[in-house]
């Protein structure tokens, strides 16, 4: 076992939402193979940016990714509607 890190919770995100991995890529409009790298904790050539972030967490409707980085920040979240 690991250490958490952003990766792997984003990882989580889209494996626990009961999407598929490719339909969570296609409503992001990015190939499945491109993003089962970049949400890959062990392939350290794939990044993961901040935009896709923000779409993985609007169509899986799944914050973790922003609660574990506030967190890390030693910061906390307060959920909410917006």
């Amino acid at each position: 076992m690991f250490e958490k890190n952003v990766t792997k919770v984003v990882q989580d995100c889209i494996l626990d939402s009961g999407i598929q991995a490719k339909v969570v890529a296609q409503k992001i409009n990015k190939p499945y193979s491109t993003l089962m790298r970049e949400i890959n904790p062990f392939d350290a050539s794939a990044k993961l940016g901040a935009e896709t972030l923000l779409e993985i967490m609007k169509v899986t409707h799944d914050i973790r990714p922003l609660q574990f980085m506030a967190s890390e920040m030693g910061f906390s979240l307060e959920t909410g509607n917006a």
